[in-house]
């Protein structure tokens, strides 16, 4: 059984890529973000436009307040990353429930499995219905190290 929390009354959640404010992702990953610090502005940029984007907002001010994005082909797999909710908002759910509409979403895209790593938000993630591997000894990582 998978969790379907219910956004807090204030805020919404939307796709539309055109709300998604670059600036203040840019500035939340690359500041706070273990896997994430010191990103670039122009990676980030690039890795927004390559991806589904999912954002909580605000209803009143229209701010952003946490955000996700999904790397997938949209018929057979996805990958979760860059899950992260504004300092000033955390413990109100609004995570759980931005995880919860990216489940539902790629769900609909009929995608076997989504795929995402976390080093401290597994109780997040649980309860929406993400698990450990079954078979680590499967898979295999391609590392380029960075300059």
């Amino acid at each position: 059984m998978t969790a379907d929390p219910r956004l807090p009354e204030g805020y919404e959640i939307s796709t539309d890529p055109a709300r998604t404010d670059a600036a203040t992702v840019h500035r939340w990953l690359s500041t706070d973000a273990y896997w994430a610090l010191g990103r670039a502005r122009e990676t980030q940029d690039r890795a927004i436009g390559g991806s589904l984007n999912f954002g909580v907002y605000d209803t009143v001010t229209g701010a952003q307040m946490a955000y996700a994005r999904v790397v997938t082909d949209r018929a057979t797999f996805a990958w979760l990353c860059d899950v992260y909710v504004d300092p000033a908002v955390r413990g109100k759910g609004l995570g759980t429930a931005l995880v919860t509409a990216v489940r539902d979403e790629v769900r609909g895209y009929g995608v076997r499995r989504v795929l995402l790593a976390t080093h401290d938000a597994h109780e997040v993630y649980a309860p929406i219905g993400f698990r450990p591997l079954e078979r680590p000894d499967q898979w295999m990582a391609l590392i380029f190290e960075q300059a």
